[in-house]
C-alpha cells in the first residue's frame, strides 16, 4: 500500500511514517498543502492521511482540490478531537473517513486498510487465491494452512499481487506501491524479491503461482 501523509508536526509526521513503515507501506510524505495536490495529481496513492491545519493551505481546500480533479483516492481527515463543525465540512469536501486527534496507532492502521479495502471493493481483510490465504489484518500469509512465514516486503508485495490478481502490474506500478519514492527503478530489487517471494510460495513445486510477463511484469491469476 502506498500512502500519502500530509502533516505539518514535525514529531506527529516522523511518527507516523515510521508507524507506516512497520507495516511495510510505501510512504511519501509532506507539510505542505500545495505540495500533497501536486504529489495526488501525479502519483498513484491508495490512500491519503491529510491533516486539516497546515502552513499553505489548509486539509479542507487540499481536499476540494484532489476531489475536483476527479481522484478518487480514499482521504482519512485528521480533526481535532471537538470539533465536530470541521468534522462534517472535512466529509462535505470529499473526506471519506476522519480520525480525532489524539489517536491511537492501532485505529489509525485499521481506518486505513478499511478505506483501502473499501476502495478495492473487497469486504474482507482477508485474500484467498488457489490455496494461498493473505490474512491482511494479521500481516500473514498461509499455504494449505501453513504459516509462510514472509519477511515484511514479501508480505507487502503478495499483498500488492494478490490485491491486483488477474491483472498484470509492471515493476514500475510495483515500485510505487510497495516501495517508497527514492526507490531506484533500475535495481533489480523487485525481480530480487520476486524470486524469494516465489521459492516460498510456490516450494519448488510445477504449478507456477506468480507468472512473469516478458517485458511487463508480474500477475497473480484466479485461474490454474
Amino acid at each position: 500500500m502506498r500512502v500519502l501523509l500530509v502533516e505539518d508536526d514535525t514529531s506527529l509526521q516522523r511518527t507516523l511514517v515510521k508507524l507506516f513503515k512497520t507495516q511495510n507501506f510505501a510512504v511519501d510524505a509532506t507539510a505542505s498543502g500545495k505540495q500533497a495536490v501536486f504529489l495526488a495529481k501525479t502519483n498513484d496513492f491508495d490512500i491519503i492521511v491529510l491533516d486539516l491545519m497546515l502552513p499553505d493551505i489548509d486539509g479542507f481546500e487540499v481536499c476540494t482540490q484532489i476531489r475536483d480533479s476527479n481522484l478518487p483516492t480514499p482521504i482519512l481527515m485528521l480533526t481535532a478531537l471537538d470539533d465536530v463543525d470541521n468534522r462534517i465540512r472535512g466529509l462535505d469536501t470529499g473526506a471519506d473517513d476522519y480520525l480525532p486527534k489524539p489517536f491511537h496507532a492501532g485505529e489509525l492502521l485499521a481506518r486505513v486498510r478499511a478505506l483501502a479495502r473499501r476502495s478495492a471493493n473487497d469486504k474482507t481483510s482477508v485474500i484467498r487465491v488457489h490455496d494461498i490465504e493473505l490474512d491482511m489484518a494479521a500481516r500473514k500469509a498461509f499455504r494449505n494452512g501453513k504459516d509462510l512465514k514472509l519477511s515484511g516486503k514479501e508480505l507487502a508485495l503478495l499483498e500488492y499481487l494478490l490485491v491486483n490478481r488477474n491483472k498484470i502490474v509492471s515493476r514500475a506500478e510495483i515500485a510505487e506501491h510497495v516501495w517508497d519514492m527514492n526507490f531506484d527503478p533500475r535495481s533489480n530489487v523487485i525481480d530480487s524479491f520476486v524470486k524469494l517471494l516465489r521459492k516460498k510460495i510456490e516450494g519448488g513445486t510445477k504449478h507456477k503461482i506468480i507468472r512473469t510477463v516478458r517485458g511487463i511484469g508480474y500477475t497473480i491469476s484466479d485461474g490454474v
